[in-house]
């Protein structure tokens, strides 16, 4: 069974970066739309930027300007640079994706298991 995995969060201070990755664990024949969501504590999870394999990207309006979202197609791997993080960023991060494990599937979504970032001074 694939399963994404995500890399790279982490307890740091306000206004400073971090750098998260999303790959899946195994094969697959191809992705599709990719993208990050958070969980902030006592919320719901909400959608923090995606990208198309075309490279058209969204951002929710509390990341513009701080946050990039990028992909690398061949390796169906996905990156979120955060930048001038905020102590409201704190959340469960998760990566999305929809994909399809051979030629004859149908595209599935996909979740990992999240990664913690956590913003505090």
């Amino acid at each position: 069974q694939v399963q994404l995995v995500e890399s790279g969060g982490g307890l740091v201070q306000p206004g400073t970066s971090l750098n998260l990755s999303c790959a899946p664990s195994g094969y697959i024949f191809n992705s599709y739309s990719m993208g990050w969501y958070r969980k902030p504590p006592g919320k719901q999870r909400e959608l923090v930027a995606k990208i198309t394999r075309d490279g058209t990207t969204t951002y929710a309006d509390s990341v513009k300007g701080r946050f990039t979202i990028s992909r690398i197609n061949h390796k169906h791997t996905i990156y979120l640079q955060m930048d001038t993080l905020k102590p409201e960023d704190t959340a469960v991060y998760y990566c999305s994706a929809e994909i399809k494990l051979a030629w004859n599937d149908r595209i599935s979504d996909y979740w990992g298991q999240g990664t913690q970032v956590t913003v505090s001074s």
